[in-house]
């Protein structure tokens, strides 16, 4: 028996999930240096967002879907980076606005 009776598939979701968010963050951080703010941010807010898209997905789904629970993780850690996104280059205003 596991430490709390904690079943050790919640660990590997968990560690697997955080460590999907560090590398997407790591992935966009590099990739999109330009237009993202602080390194650190990043790979913070990557990694929450994974951490919290595998908790909902977890709590909404059967927890022996380690596959969709990841997939949830992913899906949440993308759109909590997509958040951080800078304007590419000047903004244009329409002339009649």
């Amino acid at each position: 028996m596991w430490p709390c009776g904690r079943d050790p598939m919640m660990l590997i979701e968990a560690l697997g999930s955080a460590l999907l968010g560090l590398v997407l963050a790591g992935v966009a951080a590099h990739r999109l240096s330009h237009r993202l703010p602080n390194r650190s941010l990043v790979l913070a807010t990557g990694t929450a967002g994974a951490l919290f898209g595998a908790f909902v997905t977890h709590t909404a789904l059967d927890p022996g879907n380690i596959l969709l629970i990841l997939l949830g993780a992913t899906v949440v850690s993308v759109a909590s980076l997509s958040l951080l996104l800078r304007p590419s280059g000047r903004l244009r205003r329409s002339a009649t606005a």
